[in-house]
């Protein structure tokens, strides 16, 4: 069962906490009479024949996420007027139930990746490519195509489509690419699987945050859970199709016939993409984003979702045509700007330059900005750098100690992802503890992340490569629960999400340069693992140096 609000129906005079279309929760106040509040630029009036109060909010109202002038005035106060309106709702049946199946695209953003670095090892044997690193490539030119498509795609043919069908080619996809004659087929695939993929955060982040009240954003927090569970889901299958039905090291010639066990895996990844995908079209009805609605000029069907949302959470919504109307009125009956190209310019518009221009404003904001890009940046690229060829890693060293199985190869990706959850969740607890705060987590999990990965150069025996692995795995985690936390800690507001472009933009790009430098590596070294580890203690000692903790500090 999924657990529904019992709150009652808040008292239009009492703080509503607001979302700004960023998003972000904002709390600024002024007095009200008879003792209570309301929110800055929240105005009321009153129907004269039916005694009934409406809701609206000027276009003015101060302290949005985006400064005022730079929308369309009238979407932004209608925009206003339907974060209210979520938040009357509150957290219920509906949103929890999105957040099970918005789940199942942060885990497919995790799970694919990890598809493409177990099967490499596989796939080289069988193929013999001149440069195997290019499969690794294909996949994130695929992402990053995937995240500028689907992203910029859900403003113009809507959210609930873009929703389905990031699932429904990355599942369709993925099991053709079973059929893989050559390895240029398979990189294409992996391109075509990874484009679906990209588009899951982008697409699936907006979704939820249009239905999630402000008072329970903390949730698009935890769905981190579903990145590290989706790594150990995949290495549990692997583990018995990989380690069983493949090529061996030694094996001198890899045959088709010999070597189907990655087949058998990419099937039945692409089989658990497309039942997610069938949860999602037939056992779960997602509503078109009632904000993409009010943005085509479709304000009837914006207040008929917004009403099914309340009636499914057992709940009623105050919210009526008039009162989107009525932000036409307060502009001087000016009509609202319902365009495609209106539709891309307001997309844009959070990443114009005078948002650019105001994070490096002055000296240390450009510093704090410059730093956490950089740190970003070489994450980036240490990071896939190391993972795409762990198995391959593994399976080398095993074969000098002995037991370079793949069973043991595959055994072995099981047991260091399972580490991933702990670190995960402890994390989120370090991050809280005094004079260590985000910045010392941060600075000590990454650091510590590029010790490990030095550290596994030194086994001598398979278990010593393995705890070393485990170490690894166990601090990156730690490393990214607390970097998704405190890069948007150190933006101001209204900013935001041009700074969260930005670093992700950094991190995309140096993603793409990983598998080009691998290109170029011994892999029969420890090459990629020395760069690696370079990487991350040079990213964990410019953590030091940032100017802002933001620990037990409001966000501006």
């Amino acid at each position: 069962m999924f657990p529904s609000s019992s709150r009652p129906r808040p008292d239009r005079h009492q703080y509503i906490p607001m979302t700004s279309l960023g998003g972000e929760m904002e709390e600024s106040l002024i007095p009200g009479e008879g003792g209570g509040s309301k929110a800055a630029g929240e105005t009321f009036t009153t129907d004269d024949a039916h005694g009934e109060e409406h809701y609206s909010i000027s276009a003015g109202s101060p302290d949005t996420a985006i400064p005022k002038g730079t929308l369309d005035p009238v979407y932004e106060a209608k925009a206003k007027v339907l974060n209210h309106a979520i938040q009357e709702i509150g957290m219920g049946w509906y949103q929890w139930q999105l957040f099970v199946v918005v789940g199942f695209g942060w885990a497919n953003d995790n799970l694919w990746p990890i598809v493409t670095s177990l099967i490499f090892t596989p796939i080289t044997n069988e193929f013999l490519p001149s440069r195997p690193p290019l499969l690794s490539l294909a996949q994130n030119i695929g992402l990053l195509a995937g995240a500028m498509f689907w992203g910029f795609g859900c403003d113009i043919f809507g959210r609930r489509h873009a929703f389905n069908l990031t699932l429904g080619v990355t599942a369709v996809f993925g099991m053709i690419a079973a059929a893989s004659p050559n390895f240029a087929t398979i990189g294409t695939f992996a391109a075509l699987w990874s484009f679906g993929v990209g588009g899951n955060l982008p697409v699936d982040s907006a979704v939820f945050l249009e239905f999630l009240p402000g008072s329970h954003q903390y949730l698009l927090t935890v769905l981190s859970i579903d990145w590290a569970i989706a790594q150990v889901i995949a290495n549990l299958i692997a583990w018995p199709l990989l380690g069983n039905l493949t090529c061996q090291e030694t094996t001198t010639t890899c045959t088709r016939a010999g070597n189907m066990g990655w087949r058998y895996f990419v099937i039945t990844m692409g089989g658990i993409s497309l039942i997610e995908f069938i949860v999602r079209m037939v056992f779960f009805t997602i509503f078109e984003s009632p904000k993409y609605l009010m943005g085509k000029g479709r304000d009837e069907e914006a207040v008929k979702v917004v009403h099914e949302v309340a009636r499914r959470n057992g709940k009623t919504s105050s919210l009526s045509i008039e009162d989107l109307r009525a932000c036409e009125s307060a502009a001087g009956g000016r009509s609202q700007q319902t365009t495609t190209k209106a539709a891309l310019k307001r997309k844009l518009s959070a990443l114009n330059f005078s948002h650019v221009h105001a994070l490096f404003a002055n000296k240390q904001l450009a510093f704090s900005t410059s730093l956490i890009m950089l740190v970003w940046a070489f994450i980036g690229l240490g990071y896939p750098l190391y993972n795409a060829f762990l198995p391959y890693l593994q399976a080398i060293r095993g074969a000098k100690f002995g037991d370079g199985s793949t069973y043991i190869t595959y055994r072995n990706s099981l047991i260091i992802s399972s580490l991933g959850i702990p670190g995960a969740l402890i994390g989120a607890v370090l991050v809280e503890v005094p004079r260590l705060g985000r910045k010392g987590t941060l600075a000590g999990s990454t650091v510590l992340t590029g010790v490990f990965l030095y550290c596994s150069t030194t086994a001598l025996t398979s278990a010593q490569l393995l705890g070393w692995n485990c170490a690894f795995n166990f601090c990156s985690n730690v490393m990214y629960a607390v970097l998704y936390a405190y890069t948007p800690e150190i933006f101001p507001t209204k900013d935001r999400g041009t700074g969260n472009a930005l670093t992700a933009t950094s991190n995309r790009i140096f993603g793409v340069m990983a598998p080009i430098i691998a290109m170029f590596a011994n892999l029969q070294t420890s090459a990629p693992v020395y760069t690696s580890g370079a990487l991350f203690i040079a990213a964990g000692c410019l953590v030091l140096l940032m100017p802002y903790e933001s620990q037990g500090k409001a966000s501006l």
